[in-house]
């Protein structure tokens, strides 16, 4: 069930989604997203849907993976990223094959040693990993970062991750208005922040503290 004709069925509905940056298609189809998830789980690993990871949380659809790694490089390749919500590693592991440098951050200690422990035995060295809680960005931070991504809803944007964004950087997250959510594009404008709507998604919720 993880065969390459598996995975290149993904491709397929990917490109049918709008996926077209041919380097995110590349890493699509070779980061092995059965590794991810729980055994009894892995022959469902490649169908374009999220799938539950334990701790009330969830591996996100491949197709979200793919868009929301595209909207990050389309207007160029940048050096380093914040993913707020490492999760069990699977869009870590997307983002350390295309970007340089992935810093990811996640509030559930499991989780965080899972993902470690993965992202090490497949050799994602370009990966440093915080269990710390998200809102707060990244610990003591001695530099901005060029792109932010956040793979849970917020219902306000956290202030330290503006501060944390590069002066040209873009940040995607998923942002819940107490009604629906929606994706959102945020960059530096001359009064404060730009925010852009994107499209109606649907994810867990951003919570602060460590568990």
């Amino acid at each position: 069930m993880t065969s390459q004709r598996t995975r290149d069925r993904l491709i397929t509905r990917l490109q049918q989604q709008g996926i077209h940056n041919e380097k995110v298609l590349e890493v699509m189809g070779r980061v092995p997203r059965h590794i991810f998830v729980d055994e009894a789980l892995a022959h469902r690993a490649y169908e374009d849907t999220a799938l539950p990871i334990g701790y009330g949380q969830t591996i996100s659809q491949p197709y979200i993976v793919a868009h929301m790694t595209q909207l990050l490089i389309q207007d160029g390749m940048p050096n380093s990223v914040l993913e707020i919500g490492t999760g069990c590693g699977y869009q870590t592991a997307v983002l350390a094959s295309i970007f340089p440098q992935v810093y990811s951050v996640e509030r559930i200690g499991a989780l965080h040693q899972q993902a470690k422990k993965r992202l090490n035995e497949l050799e994602y060295y370009n990966v440093q990993l915080r269990h710390t809680d998200g809102t707060g960005g990244w610990p003591n931070i001695i530099y901005r970062f060029d792109c932010i991504i956040m793979t849970a809803a917020c219902t306000e944007i956290p202030e330290a991750l503006i501060q944390q964004l590069g002066s040209d950087g873009v940040m995607i997250l998923p942002f819940d208005n107490g009604i629906d959510q929606t994706m959102v594009r945020v960059s530096h404008g001359a009064d404060g922040p730009v925010v852009e709507d994107l499209e109606k998604v649907v994810f867990v919720p951003l919570l602060p503290g460590l568990e």
